[in-house]
């Protein structure tokens, strides 16, 4: 190849680079709906639950809104589908739903196996015990031959058999298919202890238990727990646009953006990181999601930054934010650079 060839052929790949994406299979579809389908939880609060009026909050559901914002300029355009663990992957596999924001772990097998990519970390968790306070156990450790109550089809289950063979401890589980039946049989006392992860431990105390002060969460994590949104494989333009919905909201906490001041940041602001993001400068990051210059703003709008929604959602469940604080904040989010 010439000099003069090679010189064309880098720009020519530079000019495609800069580009806008096309679309593929799965953003069609969801532009052509108008209305993004979303797997969440059959009702975890904090997470993902539906309210007497059939209204959906929660972290999870955050991830849903952001998204049909920044693709649909409608947070409202979502349509949920609540899934229990058994039906989740099915779901995404067939078509059922988009997107799988449910408090999902992602784990090698799942990412490797099933047809799905997830898009990042929006809950960084582990798995933990709940018992009574009246059984007066301190550690899980104390549990040998316990009966416990574990959801079918989850890693937790996986989890529990580990670590009760390599501790010796025995324990029997109850496995139950839906997590109202599990809830219903722990707090029915047909389990010496619960185990999920811990923010639904955190979640179900809060709101099923009829004292939630009789019962106490264990201070063993037995795992890692990083749970995430998922897409199915084979629209990269769809996976890019959900991944970085996400990044643009942790960067948003890190730059002081909020749901309240995000026209103002755009307007005001001579940070050139703030602009980048929120489109108000030169630069155009949309065009390379295949989106606008607005995509970033919308979704801000949606759901505030991620502490915001943090904080609307798990604060009240009893969560303090620990490593799932920003970076900077001795946590472990860290938001990959919008640029």
């Amino acid at each position: 190849m010439t000099k003069t060839s090679l010189t064309l052929a880098v720009l020519g790949l530079a000019a495609a680079a800069s580009l806008p994406a096309h679309a593929g299979k799965d953003l069609d579809a969801i532009k052509k709906r108008g209305e993004l389908v979303c797997g969440v939880g059959t009702g975890l609060a904090g997470f993902s639950a539906a309210d007497s009026q059939g209204k959906w909050s929660g972290i999870d559901v955050d991830v849903c809104r952001s998204v049909a914002a920044a693709v649909l300029n409608d947070p409202n355009k979502v349509r949920y589908v609540p899934l229990n663990a058994a039906q989740r992957f099915t779901a995404l596999q067939s078509g059922e739903v988009d997107l799988l924001p449910r408090n999902t772990t992602w784990t090698l097998t799942r990412d490797a196996s099933l047809g799905l990519h997830f898009t990042g970390v929006n809950f960084y968790d582990g798995q933990g015990f709940m018992v009574p306070k009246a059984l007066k156990v301190k550690s899980a450790k104390e549990l040998k031959g316990a009966t416990v109550c574990v959801q079918a089809g989850t890693t937790t289950e996986l989890n529990l058999s580990d670590y009760s063979r390599a501790n010796n401890l025995n324990l029997r589980p109850i496995v139950f298919a839906e997590l109202a039946a599990t809830n219903a049989a722990y707090f029915a006392g047909r389990c010496q202890a619960y185990t999920t992860d811990a923010s639904g431990l955190a979640s179900i105390r809060s709101k099923e238990a009829a004292k939630p002060a009789d019962h106490m969460i264990l201070p063993e994590l037995i795992s890692k727990e990083p749970l995430g949104p998922a897409v199915r494989r084979g629209d990269d333009d769809f996976f890019a646009i959900v991944k970085w919905v996400g990044h643009a909201l942790l960067e948003a906490e890190e730059l002081g953006i909020t749901a309240a001041n995000v026209d103002t940041m755009k307007r005001d602001s001579k940070n050139p990181n703030v602009l980048r993001l929120l489109g108000g400068g030169t630069e155009d990051t949309g065009k390379l999601l295949g989106l606008d210059k607005d995509w970033a703003v919308r979704a801000i709008k949606a759901v505030g930054n991620y502490g915001e929604s943090y904080e609307r959602n798990i604060t009240p469940i009893g969560l303090p934010r620990g490593v799932n604080a920003l970076w900077n904040k001795g946590g472990l989010m860290y938001p990959m650079p919008v640029r």
